[in-house]
């Protein structure tokens, strides 16, 4: 269910879609076989189980390491420590067990949100560098949207082609 149009806190605004875009990747991946969550139609490669691996790591690395500098183990694990490679899979990844990720990396990150100021920058330490100006977390934020908003509707297009399910 689409975030109640009346909303009208930021924050708020901001938790309630990232939570919309999550549901929305359990349910694009919801009654896909193992064989379909772990193979590409597309030309550039990507699998359904790889692009929800990497928006654990997105969300992980932007919030978490990016915006509070929390150390967090292999931040580039979805890319296997190269920010430029492809996604990839390690061979214990499990639809169940990334979707606990994701959902786990939703709780710490609305813990986080709701402690810090929206205009707040974020943390050196962790992504950003000290001296480097990081960026605020209303930015991170609205950056970790659009990613979920890419990615979701790259979901959609990989699943339609895998068996023909449409819509949200």
């Amino acid at each position: 269910m689409l975030p109640d149009d009346q909303l009208s806190d930021t924050r708020e605004l901001h938790l309630a879609w990232l939570d919309y875009f999550r549901e929305t990747v359990e349910r694009k991946l919801d009654g896909l076989s193992e064989a379909e969550l772990r193979t590409s139609r597309l030309p550039s490669g990507w699998t359904p189980l790889e692009l929800l691996k990497h928006l654990v790591f997105m969300e992980r690395r932007w919030i978490r390491w990016g915006f509070v500098a929390e150390p967090v183990p292999d931040p580039w694990g979805d890319s296997g420590g190269n920010p430029d490679a492809p996604w990839r899979l390690e061979p214990g990844d499990t639809l169940e067990g990334l979707l606990d990720q994701l959902r786990q990396g939703a709780e710490r990150s609305r813990k986080i949100v709701a402690a810090a100021d929206l205009g707040e920058s974020a943390a050196a330490g962790g992504r950003f560098s000290a001296g480097e100006e990081g960026p605020t977390l209303n930015w991170i934020l609205f950056h970790v949207l659009q990613e979920y908003a890419r990615h979701v509707g790259q979901l959609d297009i990989a699943r339609e082609l895998a068996d023909g399910l449409t819509g949200e």
